[in-house]
């Protein structure tokens, strides 16, 4: 199933929704082999269930990787489609793998005659992998139980082509299945709709709705799991287990049930998440039925519990309705922060969630002061050229401007309960579906015909075609003054700690024991904003507040490792070492690499050091960010 409008994705082999084929459905059959130390491998093969589009070509190109070795290939007969099919069945296809870009390569599959429009294929791929960047392979000393490795896939965004040879874009989807042979003592989780443990340890696994591959993913480990409500489970090993029970029992279903009154039927059956190893670069990846997250959400006081809020919004917006290309992300990103921030409003109330927004257009305005707002990646629409990886182009943008962008129509409406409809109506109209932006905003202005015979979308300097293509600063700024009685107290605090003769008696009197994750983080965000403090403060503050300065919740650790940084208060950078060998997501890391390189010659030879110390550890598209960050030359 292709995309709906024509979409050029530059980082496809395939043509993207230009291609000749249509996937069908793809299966998987491989058997899992840990290695003693490093990479494993998987051996196997996929089989692709193709679809003739367009006359005029007489071979199959797919995307893959040099790390995955093709050993044949063959065009199975017709009816060959059964997921038991003998190896030797069918026509040796000639195959050939061509240089295509820095982050793989092209499969040119040769076929005997052109198919006709219409007509359908069965290929097989025999093949094996394993040290491609989309695998990573922990050894026990990088799980949290320290007893056996670990295996997860990360497909996002084009890393899957190490997994399996497919059509690894996301105007592109298909149903697929996959059966797992794994080492005794191990369990496999995918992001499947049934699963099934057979004998041999070999595990069953379906998709039956179809989906773009990066969301096809795989962990491979010695977990467990444990039911939190009517259709979740967590999943983690056994040394979590029972944190994250405590920590979600109970709290997803409310989110999901939210979801449901507000964009309609999920349609996944279960939503479970798998709490990931510390190196896992992501705070979740919404891969469907099973999201994947950082343990760095078990803060033991379920403070970080609303953050699923946002991997539970890609049900409907990422998996159900998808960017045909990376260069549209917002479409991905800024519908799903609109969402995450429905539903919050729902649940907590307006004043905290326009607080967690404000601590997002913070972020947002930290990047784009960081790059210059005139920078090209500072536009909703990307263009990737060919070459481009397109996670290099990853960023803030996509996910607060695109927000604002989302919250500007609904502002155009000026109703939230007919802007809600509207988003229920917009899934309804492209789910399974991945779309442009010119399809998402077509159909805005079909459904409200009142609005495009207004020409909303032409207004002097809040035009459609300026929020898409014109990099910078939002035209648009929702309302966010809801926040205010709780943004109020934490700004003024702030003011008071940046002063040069502290006012203990009125700082005192500030009671902050009640104060949640979000006005905390807005709170210290104020702080970094005004550091370097005048001399003492930061010392000061840190025996004031252990609730910061000892925390365990990541959003503090990362903004007080932050503060410590800018501060240059050396008596405390144990705190950020400790924080970077504790996790490895790239949202926390990122940042204090760059604070630390762009600090004092102390603060750069912990970076170095810390750096050394932790690199394994890091899933590689991290490493070798940080990498760049220190000026190391080669990449992995």
């Amino acid at each position: 199933m292709a995309a709906v409008g024509a979409a050029r994705d530059a980082a496809t082999a395939t043509g993207g929704s230009a291609a000749p084929f249509a996937l069908r459905h793809l299966h998987l059959s491989l058997r899992v082999g840990f290695a003693a130390a490093g990479a494993g491998r998987l051996r196997g093969a996929a089989r692709l269930e193709l679809r003739c589009v367009r006359s005029g070509s007489r071979e199959v190109v797919l995307d893959a990787h040099p790390a995955l070795s093709v050993l044949g290939a063959r065009l199975l007969p017709p009816g060959g489609a059964g997921e038991r099919e003998g190896e030797g069945e069918g026509q040796e296809l000639r195959f050939e793998s061509r240089p295509f870009a820095s982050y793989g390569t092209a499969l040119h599959l040769a076929l005997p005659e052109e198919p006709r429009p219409g007509e359908l294929l069965v290929v097989r791929i025999d093949y094996e992998t394993g040290e491609g960047p989309g695998m990573s392979w922990l050894d026990s000393s990088q799980t949290a139980q320290k007893e056996k490795p670990f295996l997860y896939t990360s497909g996002f965004p084009v890393l899957n082509r190490s997994f399996f040879p497919g059509f690894h874009t996301p105007a592109m989807k298909s149903t697929y299945s996959a059966q797992l042979q794994v080492p005794e003592g191990f369990t496999a989780v995918m992001s499947a709709t049934t699963w099934e443990k057979q004998k041999d340890n070999t595990f069953v696994f379906k998709m039956e709705h179809p989906i773009p591959s990066y969301l096809i993913a795989l962990a491979v480990g010695d977990i467990v799991s444990a039911e939190v409500g009517p259709r979740s489970r967590v999943w983690a090993e056994p040394c979590l287990i029972e944190a994250a029970k405590k920590e979600y029992d109970g709290v997803i279903e409310e989110f999901l049930a939210v979801g449901e009154k507000l964009f309609g039927p999920y349609v996944w059956g279960r939503y479970d998440v798998l709490f990931m190893p510390p190196s896992f670069p992501f705070g979740g990846m919404e891969n469907p039925c099973i999201t994947f997250v950082t343990p760095c959400l078990l803060a033991g006081d379920r403070s970080l519990v609303d953050v699923i809020i946002h991997e539970i919004s890609h049900s409907w917006f990422g998996n159900l309705v998808t960017n045909a290309t990376w260069g549209e992300f917002w479409l991905n990103e800024g519908f799903t922060m609109y969402a995450q921030r429905r539903i919050s409003t729902e649940v907590y109330g307006s004043a905290y969630t326009c607080l967690e927004a404000a601590t997002g257009r913070a972020l947002l305005r930290q990047h784009m002061d960081t790059t210059g707002e005139e920078h090209p990646l500072n536009k909703l629409r990307v263009v990737i050229e060919p070459g481009v990886n397109p996670d290099d182009t990853y960023n803030e943008t996509p996910y607060e401007k695109g927000f604002c962008f989302v919250s500007y129509l609904a502002h155009l409406v000026g109703d939230q309960g007919k802007f809600d409809a509207f988003l229920q109506a917009y899934v309804e109209q492209f789910k399974f579906q991945s779309i442009t932006a010119d399809d998402a905003l077509g159909f805005f202005l079909e459904y409200f015909p009142d609005l495009k015979q207004q020409g909303v979308e032409s207004r002097p300097g809040l035009e459609f075609d300026r929020w898409l293509n014109t990099p910078g600063w939002p035209p648009f700024l929702p309302d966010l003054s809801p926040g205010q009685q709780l943004m109020k107290p934490a700004d003024e605090l702030a003011e008071l700690w940046a002063a040069d003769g502290l006012n203990m008696e009125e700082i005192e009197a500030v009671d902050i024991s009640a104060w949640k994750t979000y006005q905390m983080v807005y709170f210290l965000d104020r702080i970094l904003q005004k550091s370097p403090l005048p001399e003492g403060n930061v010392e000061r503050l840190s025996a004031m507040y252990p609730k910061v300065s000892k925390a365990q919740n990541a959003e503090l650790r990362l903004r007080w490792c932050q503060i410590v940084l800018r501060n240059n208060h050396e008596p405390e950078y144990s705190k950020v070492k400790a924080f970077l060998h504790s996790q490895g997501k790239q949202k926390y890391t990122l940042p204090l690499y760059r604070a630390m390189w762009g600090g004092s010659e102390a603060a750069r030879a912990l970076a170095m050091e810390t750096f050394s110390a932790t690199a394994p550890q890091l899933h590689i598209n991290v490493r070798n960010y940080v990498k760049k960050i220190l000026g190391l030359e080669g990449s992995d």
